[in-house]
């Protein structure tokens, strides 16, 4: 049951997610539904691989225990009429979030929705594609497997500490090879890195001051004490004075993560690589 209070206070309410498949798809709807509401504090009750009437009816069971907004995924007619009902029957709200979308391409492109629960997590060549990506990227993370550096579909370079391989796999699992250099001062970058003639190669740099926080934080982590060039603040400046001055000469595109999740950092990167030409073989 909602529990509504006075504004300004926390407003504690039970959530439903109710999905045919792992409910990845509809966990990330809600958590972004979610965000926009400062003041709203999901109770979250997850109901993942519901395939089956005995499986939507533990779940409905919990659904009357613990009365709350309903979001789901069902794409089998019976299952989600019975789920539908059960919801009118207790007057709770039931939303089915991929609905507005599959109506809109089924308009659009004049043709029936297939109903295949987890439809978009079936073993294809996508599938696979991701796992290559993942396994590509982590053997080439922090400048490693210099060799087949040119195989990446992007290459992502930058001091310490700006987010280069959460980056890289968080587009990992978008399909997307992507590798990372670091640069070190008084460390050459690799003669790969300037030969490389296939993948997008993007800059990223960061606010000093942000970075020397990040930097501190990381050593802090570490149980690590001892000052060094690493966290003080006129080093880190000359840093990315190099940096930026290799990615001008190289006219190579640059990020400022500053104020970027790894998400939108990700985001900027794809829309850089999508406005890339493909190479003709």
């Amino acid at each position: 049951m909602s529990e509504r209070k006075n504004s300004g206070v926390a407003i504690y309410f039970h959530l439903h997610l109710v999905s045919d498949s792992t409910g990845e798809t509809l966990n990330a709807v809600a958590k972004a539904a979610c965000a926009q509401f400062d003041m709203g504090r999901p109770l979250e009750h997850f109901y993942p691989l519901v395939r089956n009437r005995k499986q939507l009816e533990r779940a409905m069971n919990e659904l009357e225990a613990s009365p709350g907004l309903v979001l789901h995924t069902i794409v089998n007619a019976e299952l989600r009429e019975m789920l539908e009902r059960r919801c009118r029957e207790l007057s709770m709200p039931s939303v089915a979030v991929l609905d507005p979308v599959m109506s809109s391409l089924a308009g659009y492109l004049g043709v029936e929705e297939s109903h295949r629960p987890g439809a978009q997590h079936e073993l294809d060549a996508r599938y696979f594609a991701r796992i290559e990506a993942l396994n590509f990227t982590m053997a080439h993370d922090d400048g490693q497997s210099l060799s087949s550096l040119n195989q990446a579909d992007i290459v992502l370079v930058g001091v310490s500490r700006t987010s280069k391989t959460p980056t890289c796999i968080y587009l990992a699992n978008r399909g997307i090879k992507a590798a990372n250099i670091p640069i070190v001062a008084g460390v050459p970058l690799p003669d790969e890195l300037h030969t490389i003639d296939g993948p997008l190669v993007v800059g990223l740099i960061v606010n000093p001051e942000r970075l020397l926080h990040i930097r501190r934080n990381r050593l802090l982590s570490l149980h690590e004490t001892t000052e060094t060039d690493y966290v003080d603040l006129e080093a880190i400046r000359a840093e990315l004075v190099v940096a930026r001055k290799l990615f001008a000469d190289k006219s190579w595109p640059v990020i400022d993560v500053t104020r970027r999740s790894i998400e939108e950092t990700a985001a900027a990167v794809l829309a850089l690589h999508s406005r890339v030409e493909p190479k003709v073989p």
